[in-house]
């Protein structure tokens, strides 16, 4: 399958690393509309200076290709997707699925109309331990998850487009841990409360910081605080997790997944709590790839199939309306019915 990757430096890095080392996926051209980063990155993967394009109508009228990777910022995603759509051609798009929600439903709606797969890199489903986290839950061992609460703090210096954005936490990062919420309760959200705000020592235009609480269909409660420009005691990426549940309780602390399950209800007089096993670490799921080499591999299989993937825009749109009803929750100061 020949691709043509649109936006090659920042997060287009993990897609060339991904598509070269594909035995199944290979280049047939490339957008670019920076030159310094078009040469910098032809020097750095071998690629062909001469079949990186500054637009992608140019490209298709040059290069003959069987689908799109988009990895450009996100108020670009609108424009590059449905253009590939409407030629025809799957797209493999970086997330957010856009940048606002008008956009997002468009790309969503051209999908369907055209019929044509767009698939939306959610990348941190498809980690090892993301996939341990679902079958344990899935197993039904711990029963029904009433409530979870995620906790996540980093200070990264991206420079560009996030430290410009107005909610950069939740548009770009916590997108993330949203979409996850949906994925290991097998249900969208229903209700939203959340506010945000900005450390006076942040190096972000927006806010960086939040607090969000969620009600999805199923019943489960949902917990979030987070913030971008934390300052030390950092969290992993994936954030730490607690999921209360029916038999016990499944806890993510520094990308370990811990399981203690409840063996009886405390009885009698004086019994004021309950009885359970021991804390016992579940072994992280085998993944051959996970991130954008499987994001890549699952792409190639449903368009050469003829399937859809689990995060296609016909999907991921019930989590770009969680994540602008969180910013609206936000912006308004009041909650949110989805």
């Amino acid at each position: 399958m020949k691709v043509i990757q649109v936006g090659i430096g920042g997060m287009g890095n993990a897609w060339l690393h991904a598509v070269q080392k594909s035995e199944v996926v290979d280049f047939a051209g490339f957008v670019e509309i920076n030159k310094d980063i078009a040469r910098r990155q032809a020097e750095a993967y071998g690629l062909d200076a001469a079949q990186i394009y500054p637009s992608l109508p140019t490209a298709l009228e040059a290069v003959a290709a069987d689908a799109v990777i988009n990895v450009t910022p996100p108020q670009f995603h609108r424009e590059v997707t449905v253009c590939a759509l409407e030629a025809g051609l799957p797209v493999m798009q970086e997330k957010p699925l856009a940048g606002n929600l008008e956009d997002a439903r468009a790309i969503a709606a051209a999908a369907e109309a055209t019929g044509v797969l767009c698939s939306v890199g959610q990348n941190y489903r498809y980690l090892p331990l993301s996939q341990t986290i679902k079958n344990i839950l899935d197993s039904g061992e711990l029963g029904a998850v009433a409530a979870l609460n995620v906790a996540f703090f980093k200070g990264p210096h991206f420079g560009g487009f996030r430290e410009a954005m107005a909610h950069p936490l939740i548009v770009d990062m916590a997108i993330h841990h949203f979409d996850a919420m949906r994925y290991f309760l097998g249900s969208d959200a229903a209700t939203i409360s959340a506010r945000s705000w900005n450390p006076p020592w942040s190096w972000y235009a927006g806010d960086a910081s939040a607090a969000v609480h969620i009600g999805f269909a199923n019943g489960a409660q949902a917990s979030y605080t987070g913030s971008w420009c934390s300052q030390a005691q950092e969290t992993t990426w994936n954030g730490n997790w607690r999921f209360e549940c029916e038999r016990g309780v499944l806890l993510v602390e520094d990308d370990r997944a811990y399981v203690q399950k409840l063996l009886r209800v405390g009885e009698g007089p004086g019994a004021l709590v309950n009885v359970h096993d021991d804390r016992r670490e579940a072994p992280l799921v085998h993944m051959e790839r996970m991130a954008q080499d499987y994001l890549l591999a699952e792409f190639y299989d449903a368009v050469t199939r003829g399937r859809s993937t689990g995060t296609s825009a016909q999907d991921n749109i019930k989590t770009m309306e969680l994540v602008f009803g969180i910013v609206r929750a936000c912006d308004s100061g009041e909650p949110i019915t989805l």
